[in-house]
């Protein structure tokens, strides 16, 4: 059981610290709830949205990631948008919850084109139970909460039926975790995470459209992620797709707006690696989503 339980805290500092890196929140519906990593959409798209957003990761493995995302954005006449958003993420014995708020300006290139600057700015708490492991260690004989500051800023552009999007979250390197290392115990601290991508959607016919979209996200001592995914939009009523996380997992998507105000999305997502499929379960993405023109 001691075993164990160090095993535990080791997985908790690799989550939490530098030495993979990869801290922020990961989702597979990127494209309807954008704001979250990239504050220059907030307001892009000319609608009041209100997104909630639920994915919980290898479902059968006690202590696996959960995410719990709300978000809000709005347009303040044409060139404006602000936004508001919560994530609450966990994983086992460590929690972390962020409150930020965005703003956008929209810059007319062309008739066609849009370029949308965006800062987003705001803090997380972030908390660690190390009490609740009863580890007879006096690393360990004491929780963690600490709370950081978050700045972060992006770009996004619209030509006609292109997009791109390029933003950091979060520029600024809280402290974290205190991690093992030869020398003893280190502080560490967050690493800048930045998101590329990019889609264009083509008209199938009068009721069908095709979107494929690239994701990436890039962080600091971390591998590189790349999502790449293709949707189907049946009559503006029904989407449905596949996206591919490159060495990673895949995932199905379906979209489903209820009324002009209020869409449904769910994606299920199955690791790449057999044996992780086999012992954690698939990962679920949930997103309720209220529009208002």
């Amino acid at each position: 059981m001691k075993k164990i339980k160090y095993i535990v805290v080791f997985a908790v500092l690799i989550a939490s610290g530098k030495l993979f890196a990869q801290q922020d929140p990961s989702y597979s519906m990127y494209r309807y709830n954008m704001n979250i990593i990239n504050p220059a959409h907030a307001g892009s798209n000319g609608h009041t949205d209100l997104n909630f957003h639920i994915r919980n990761q290898w479902v059968d493995i006690n202590g696996a990631p959960e995410t719990q995302t709300f978000s809000f954005t709005k347009p303040l006449g044409d060139k404006i948008g602000i936004g508001i958003s919560v994530v609450n993420d966990r994983i086992d014995i460590t929690k972390e919850t962020s409150y930020t708020a965005d703003f956008s300006y929209k810059i007319q290139l062309s008739e066609i084109s849009n370029l949308y600057l965006g800062v987003k700015a705001g803090a997380y708490s972030l908390n660690v139970d190390f009490l609740s492991l009863g580890i007879p260690d006096p690393e360990f004989d004491e929780n963690v909460s600490r709370t950081n500051g978050i700045f972060g800023a992006g770009a996004y552009l619209t030509v006609n039926k292109f997009y791109a999007t390029l933003s950091t979250p979060n520029f600024l390197n809280g402290k974290r975790v205190a991690e093992t290392d030869s020398d003893g115990y280190t502080e560490g601290t967050d690493r800048l995470h930045m998101y590329a991508g990019a889609g264009y959607t083509f008209d199938l016919g009068e009721n069908f459209e095709l979107t494929p979209a690239l994701m990436a996200r890039f962080v600091e001592a971390a591998p590189t992620s790349v999502d790449i995914s293709a949707t189907v939009n049946m009559y503006q009523m029904v989407e449905a797709g596949v996206s591919y996380r490159w060495d990673e997992s895949v995932s199905f998507l379906a979209l489903i707006r209820a009324a002009e105000w209020l869409r449904f999305g769910y994606v299920y997502e199955a690791a790449s690696d057999s044996d992780l499929n086999d012992y954690g379960g698939g990962t679920h993405e949930l997103m309720l989503q209220f529009r208002f023109n």
